[in-house]
């Protein structure tokens, strides 16, 4: 099954939110909608960055790992990347 790690922006506050899923469409939606806690009242939310992989427990090592960065010049990096490509 194909799993997607993605990062998202708020429009309103610039703030980033980095998750990973099965269902892209869907979980950008529900985040849309204020039905995921962290990100309720945060929105609307944009796509920033996506990747794929091909099993859920990869994309979640990659989650991990661009969460245990903490900076946001990586992850600005990550971005630019995404949209030069």
């Amino acid at each position: 099954m194909t799993c997607y790690v993605y990062i998202l922006q708020s429009v309103s506050s610039g703030k980033y939110y980095i998750g990973s899923t099965n269902d892209f469409e869907d979980r950008l939606k529900r985040h849309n909608e204020g039905r995921s806690k962290y990100t309720k009242n945060r929105g609307p939310w944009e796509l920033v960055y996506k990747e794929e992989h091909p099993e859920r427990s990869s994309a979640v090592r990659r989650e991990k790992e661009i969460k245990s960065r903490k900076r946001k010049k990586y992850i600005e990096t990550l971005i630019a990347q995404f949209n030069s490509g």
